[in-house]
């Protein structure tokens, strides 16, 4: 076929270029370029002067083509003994494919069009799943919170074995934290799962993630909120990591997930059918647990100010109206409050600062540090940070952790009640360590 030629996108093609003969499906063909999607998954883009030649290997009505499942879904026809699964989706890359007829990334949410993207699942369970939500990690809100906890209630009382919430990487952490203070005697497994990389790629973690996660719902006794993600680079394991003690550590790694102050909870082999548990001891499901959703006030006005050189007590003064504020402090908690020489006289600014804001405010100290324990009791100037007012001495959260425990606590709890009572560093759903954990094979394992 000429290279002047046009094909239908969807089509199987051989290509010939001065780069070489590859062979692909049809994404984008026009006057300019023609883009082929390779049998590797990824994309490639050939300049029409550079093409020496097109040959049609199938056409677009038999291949390339998302094709409609001829089988009733599972949950149109549930398989006795087997596992219900519930599946709600808020977003992310972890539910598209792409559409070769525009070029496109579509999300699917149907039964059917999960089943189709990921067939390995109705070997597992009975998967029921639908939209809640679909939007951009970063662009979640407490609301949404509330949201994924209400609907997550009514997958319960149906009657699930548990649910995987799909949606975008960047604020999963967020998510997991949230949720798990939100859902309170939660008697399933509720795994929050996404991707790295999106499903037009042969990297993309995608499937693998979701298999795991459906895999560990079916094939364990574990209650509660968890993450699932690749455990390594490899597609051989996931890791089952805490709503509260997890992290994203890499902007792009399929493995960016780690347990931080904590280890994962279980490692899944799917492969090789294994669901190997890390700790001893774990919540456990329990069908008599009547679960009760605390939802998060949704006009909360909470901050995050990070310490660093050369800092002004206007960074903190600007949110003296604010309902509370998590400083993210150097090392063991500190923040530039100290007057040392000529240059350093903003420091007393900064800590009559925080003195203030601390009156009104619940104010909690966190470490950027990300690893390790607040302990602000080492040197002079963290005293002074208690002295002020300043909660969350001998927490190892996470300062997103922290930032969403302190929106759960104002939004069920009075100021004075998380004060006097010293609410941050109290132990609600697992998210401060008992003891500080000790380095393993480059992980942080218990």
């Amino acid at each position: 076929m000429s290279s002047d030629s046009k094909m239908e996108a969807g089509s199987k093609v051989r290509l010939n270029s001065v780069q070489g003969e590859f062979d692909g499906l049809i994404i984008l063909d026009s006057n300019r370029e023609v883009v082929l999607r390779l049998e590797n998954g990824y994309q490639a883009r050939f300049l029409r002067d550079e093409i020496k030649s097109i040959t049609v290997l199938k056409g677009a009505s038999t291949s390339g083509r998302e094709k409609t499942t001829k089988n009733p879904s599972k949950e149109q026809r549930p398989i006795p003994g087997m596992p219900i699964i519930s599946i709600l989706h808020a977003g992310g890359t972890i539910a598209s494919r792409v559409d070769y007829e525009t070029g496109a990334v579509k999300a699917k949410f149907s039964p059917e069009e999960i089943l189709e993207m990921v067939p390995e699942l109705s070997e597992i369970g009975n998967i029921r799943s639908r939209l809640v939500r679909n939007m951009m990690s970063d662009d979640m809100r407490f609301a949404h919170y509330n949201l994924l906890a209400d609907e997550i209630k009514r997958e319960v009382e149906s009657g699930v074995n548990g649910i995987i919430i799909t949606q975008g990487t960047d604020t999963m952490h967020y998510t997991a934290a949230a949720l798990s203070f939100a859902l309170e005697n939660l008697p399933v497994p509720v795994i929050i799962v996404g991707s790295q990389r999106s499903s037009d790629r042969g990297s993309s973690d995608a499937a693998l993630n979701l298999i795991s996660a459906a895999y560990f719902i079916a094939k364990s006794d574990f209650a509660g909120v968890a993450i699932c993600m690749h455990h390594s680079t490899n597609d051989d394991e996931c890791a089952i990591l805490p709503g509260c003690k997890s992290r994203k550590l890499h902007t792009s790694r399929r493995d960016a997930f780690r347990a931080v102050n904590s280890s994962p909870i279980a490692i899944v082999n799917y492969k090789e059918k294994k669901v190997e548990f890390i700790p001893e001891t774990y919540s456990k499901r329990n069908a008599e647990r009547n679960l009760r959703v605390l939802h998060f006030k949704e006009n909360l006005k909470i901050a995050i100010v990070k310490a660093h050189p050369n800092m002004h007590a206007e960074e903190i003064e600007r949110f003296s109206d604010y309902d509370g504020i998590v400083l993210e402090g150097t090392g063991l908690g500190h923040m530039p409050i100290t007057k040392s020489d000529e240059f350093t006289a903003e420091g007393e600014k900064i800590f009559r600062a925080i003195e203030l804001v601390a009156k009104n405010s619940v104010v909690v100290m966190s470490s950027q540090t990300i690893f390790g324990r607040v302990d602000m009791n080492v040197y002079s100037p963290g005293r002074r940070l208690i002295a002020a007012g300043v909660l969350g001495n001998y927490s190892d959260m996470t300062p997103e952790t922290t930032f969403i425990k302190l929106a759960w606590l104002l939004s069920n709890y009075t100021k004075d009640e998380i004060k006097e009572k010293n609410l941050i560093i109290k132990n609600f759903r697992g998210e401060i360590s008992e003891r500080t954990p000790i380095e393993r094979d480059g992980q942080e394992w218990l």
